[in-house]
């Protein structure tokens, strides 16, 4: 089967489309024929090579992915070949204390496909049950590749963590970004006072047709005081942060008392300055995320299926051009997803 794969770390060259074995299906799992992978900020980033996580190479890149069941083992009673189903792309051990709990995301080995093993970038793969559901029929593949992890991110984030109420005001950063779109689209469906920020003016009507109620141009040396403006300089109830070094001493400028800034990565660093003083005399807090647990994930897919949240590719490339999609991503060029098919 066709496979993209990396052997080393480093830049789109390390990206290889090529034929290796096809997966067996165990008794307890089921063989999928994967027609479309959505492509998520984290392929590139374990492309470049993760500081801290472990890798093992060569690895298959892929977290989204959307197919047809071709297989199912002995063990598996709820599916049959057939089956259009997307991927819950969370790894997990379902036995620990965190997992009986239902926290599947807090599991001593959680981790994520393309991640810490072999993705969906793949003609086919073998996965547990656990790690599927249903493609809502009013998807293309193209389409249900592309929502799962941005989702299942921006949900807990708003959600599960921060409590996102009704009213409230809310400051997304990367209104055109994958995770950002689905935190616009969740927010309008709380009703909760949105401000995207863009990277450029043509960028403007994407975060607007999501729902934002504001859109700011991030690379203009007033958009704090714009943020400012808008929210007649009280500053927002919730800064949903993905972005890092480069933004977080304005997160916390532009944080109402009683605020909350929630973060789920750091594209442009880890290492930040925090005031303690600053922080619990405005009684502030800062929250981190990652992913989220199976709950999450199928109150996702039903929001999904009944058109609450609604899918935003941008560009398809086929599979064998995965170069050149890393590329249009690294270059800021797209507005939404990017996915990849291996049938175009």
């Amino acid at each position: 089967m066709r496979a993209v794969r990396i052997h080393n770390n480093g830049g789109t060259e390390m990206l290889q489309f090529e034929d290796i074995p096809e997966p067996d299906c165990d008794n307890g799992k089921v063989k999928i024929r994967i027609h479309a992978s959505g492509i998520n900020h984290l392929d590139i980033w374990v492309r470049n090579g993760l500081p801290g996580i472990n890798s093992q190479l060569p690895m298959i890149l892929g977290s989204d992915g959307a197919g047809i069941i071709v297989e199912t083992g002995s063990e598996v009673k709820d599916w049959k070949p057939g089956d259009e189903v997307v991927i819950q792309p969370g790894i997990f051990c379902g036995y620990c204390s965190q997992c009986r709990k239902l926290n599947e995301n807090y599991c001593h080995r959680y981790g994520i496909l393309g991640e810490t093993e072999n993705g969906v970038q793949a003609e086919y793969i073998s996965i547990d049950p656990m790690n599927i559901h249903a493609k809502s029929e009013h998807l293309t593949f193209s389409e249900a590749s592309s929502m799962q992890l941005v989702f299942m991110t921006a949900y807990q984030m708003l959600v599960k963590r921060a409590n996102l109420q009704k009213n409230e005001t809310v400051l997304i950063y990367g209104g055109t970004s994958g995770v950002g779109s689905a935190a616009i689209q969740i927010c309008r469906d709380l009703d909760a006072k949105i401000i995207a920020t863009v990277g450029s003016p043509d960028k403007r009507k994407h975060a607007e047709k999501m729902g934002a109620d504001n859109v700011v141009i991030h690379s203009d040396d007033n958009w704090l005081d714009e943020v400012k403006r808008i929210t007649g300089k009280s500053g927002v109830d919730l800064v949903f942060e993905h972005i890092g070094k480069s933004t977080w001493e304005q997160s916390l400028k532009i944080l109402a008392r009683g605020g909350r800034i929630v973060t789920c990565g750091a594209t442009t660093g880890k290492d930040v300055n925090i005031d303690l003083g600053h922080l619990f005399m405005k009684q502030q807090s800062i929250i981190g995320s990652t992913m989220s647990n199976i709950e999450t994930f199928r109150k996702v897919m039903e929001k999904i299926h009944n058109k609450v949240y609604l899918p935003f590719v941008d560009e398809i490339f086929p599979m064998k051009y995965i170069r050149q999609a890393h590329e249009y991503i690294e270059n800021r060029q797209h507005m939404g997803k990017v996915v990849m098919e291996f049938d175009a």
